[in-house]
């Protein structure tokens, strides 16, 4: 009996250490580097072709499917990362590092820096179905710097346990079902130790992740249906959509405008106050999010008086410090860009590109040498973080003083707040295509006071 006592305390001590060394062996973010090979993976296609048609089609059209391909990342990472840093010790990880969420069976499989998408290699998959549904969990304490934990085979994880398939067995993973798993890759620190990307950080620390609203609630909607062809109807039915920033129906009345005046009647002359009120009633998370150094979001205010004479406000200052970087200017910045660039001396674009004097809501990033920058992974330190929270209101103030000549008559004042995915003085020296600076609608409002002799 005590022989038999002591065979199973071994075994259970072999089982208890190999456990141990399995754990030791799984490694996430940068130290999961080459540990995989593509072989180990199904393509997007094999998926869609074969019992998930209708999600691969969803996922196709969704920037998910694009996060290698698309025209700003291929020409940031080839034209600005890779040889920035090839050119500096500090920052030499995003060489492999930036695929580790835009191209991550690549990065697992050590294929970096991959072939240029025109090569049509496996890094065009992007962020694939195998990528998600082969996540088991992330290293660490906080998820960020793509440490998820990947681990390929027959078993497929999702949010619920159903029929195996002859391809797949599949478990349910409430991994999965967390805004953890999103945050894997939608937080980044900088080689510096600077939150440059903070989406699910921002959720955790406002008021929708109290309530249990997820990533998924907004950014992976439900409808009945089927998952896959030969499988079970549900009423849940996650959509493959993944909506976001680059979705202008998503952008578009992310936050409300109200606009009223101190009075309604006024003479020529006299100094009229609007104030502008932003309320914000859509996202989870501060807005704008996400690729924070890149976007540009902006209010413009214009008076029309009853003769169609148009006079721009200026937003009044508050006088915070670092205001300086919310409001339109016509300064260059910009001028680590040099250094990928081999120019030392540049001297850097315009840095807003937008109508002086209008209010911007940014968080400037600064690189070592307290320039502002648009390189998120040459960012030492941050300014005055002026976005819009989740459920926040700002308000702003634009005072206008009635020109001698003003038309008698009604004078209708539009305040718009617009969005730009990219700086376009910056999209336009890098040669990105147009859409990506273009110019949208986020919303607007229109208050009018009555100009009296």
């Amino acid at each position: 009996m005590r022989k038999k006592t002591v065979i199973m305390a071994a075994a259970a001590l072999g089982l208890l250490l190999a456990g141990l060394a399995a754990q030791a062996l799984v490694k996430s973010g940068e130290q999961a580097l080459g540990t995989r090979k593509y072989s180990e993976y199904q393509t997007p296609q094999f998926c869609g072709t074969s019992c998930h048609g209708d999600i691969y089609q969803q996922w196709r059209q969704a920037m998910m499917s694009q996060a290698y391909t698309h025209h700003w990342d291929e020409i940031e990472y080839f034209k600005l990362a890779v040889p920035h840093a090839e050119k500096d010790s500090v920052v030499a990880g995003v060489k492999a590092g930036c695929n580790g969420c835009h191209a991550p069976i690549a990065f697992l499989a050590g294929d970096v820096p991959p072939p240029l998408p025109e090569k049509n290699s496996r890094a065009n998959e992007s962020v694939s179905c195998e990528v998600c549904h082969t996540a088991v969990g992330f290293g660490g304490d906080v998820p960020h710097n793509f440490n998820f934990i990947s681990s390929p085979g027959r078993t497929k994880y999702g949010p619920r346990a159903g029929r195996n398939s002859p391809e797949h067995d599949l478990a349910r993973s409430d991994f999965l079902n967390k805004a953890e798993f999103c945050g894997t890759c939608h937080n980044e620190m900088s080689p510096y130790g600077v939150w440059v990307k903070s989406t699910q950080l921002e959720w955790k620390d406002g008021p929708y992740s109290r309530e249990g609203v997820r990533c998924h609630d907004c950014h992976m909607t439900y409808a009945d249906g089927f998952s896959a062809a030969m499988g079970n109807r549900y009423p849940d039915v996650r959509q493959h959509l993944f909506h976001g920033a680059h979705d202008n129906g998503k952008v578009a009345g992310v936050i409300e405008l109200r606009v009223h005046p101190d009075i309604r009647e006024a003479e020529p002359g006299d100094r009229v106050k609007f104030t502008i009120a932003l309320f914000n009633q859509k996202t989870g998370h501060k807005f704008p999010s996400g690729s924070v150094e890149d976007r540009i979001v902006w209010m413009h205010v214009e008076a029309v008086d009853a003769a169609g004479r148009v006079y721009h406000l200026p937003v009044d200052r508050k006088g915070f410090a670092g205001e300086e970087f919310t409001i339109g200017s016509d300064v260059l910045a910009y001028q680590d860009m040099g250094i990928a660039l081999n120019d030392p001396g540049f001297k850097g674009v315009q840095r807003d590109g937008i109508p002086l004097g209008d209010r911007i809501f940014r968080m400037p990033y600064f690189d070592p040498q307290g320039r502002m920058t648009i390189q998120q992974w040459n960012t030492k330190s941050q300014g005055v973080d002026y976005r819009i929270g989740p459920r926040e209101t700002k308000l702003e103030t634009c005072t206008f003083t009635l020109p001698q000549d003003v038309a008698i008559g009604p004078l209708q004042v539009t305040a718009v707040l617009n969005y730009q995915k990219l700086v376009k003085p910056v999209a336009d020296f890098l040669g990105v295509p147009a859409d990506e600076s273009e110019i949208v609608r986020v919303n607007a409002h229109t208050t009018s006071i009555e100009v009296v002799d």
